[in-house]
């Protein structure tokens, strides 16, 4: 998990940088790239420094406290996150569409709310599992 955390930011800059030298072949397009490496550099070095030094530290932590495991919390999180993202743009499809099908046919209010709850119960899974986790941890 770990690793597709530190990973799947750096595919993503990288695709995007190299695009935009595919579309653009100039300076300034040279440059995005570099910084965008520059800093994906810096990130690296910090979770690097923090992989090495955390672990002692966190159980040493945790033992005196009984803290939460913080993978568990970094869990719950993009659990939340990526669940609200996705009810957003589904709910905004949905809530375009039967808006759009609502003026054309008021009677079709009640199946078009349901749709757009269903779209709105993505966020509520994601709440869940967060739930889910922190309870685990």
């Amino acid at each position: 998990m770990l690793t597709w955390l530190i990973v799947l930011p750096v595919l993503v800059s990288v695709l995007g940088a190299v695009r935009m030298l595919r579309r653009r072949r100039t300076r300034h397009a040279f440059r995005w790239l570099l910084a965008t490496n520059l800093a994906l550099l810096a990130g690296a070095s910090v979770v690097l420094a923090t992989a090495l030094v955390g672990p002692a530290q966190a159980s040493a932590q945790a033992a005196a406290s009984g803290s939460v495991n913080g993978s568990a919390l970094i869990g719950a999180a993009i659990a939340v996150a990526g669940s609200s993202i996705g009810a957003a743009i589904a709910v905004a499809y949905t809530g375009a569409a039967a808006l759009a099908a609502l003026s054309e046919r008021p009677e079709m209010f009640g199946r078009a709310m349901v749709i757009v709850g269903l779209a709105e119960g993505i966020a509520v899974y994601g709440l869940v599992v967060a739930i889910l986790l922190i309870g685990k941890a």
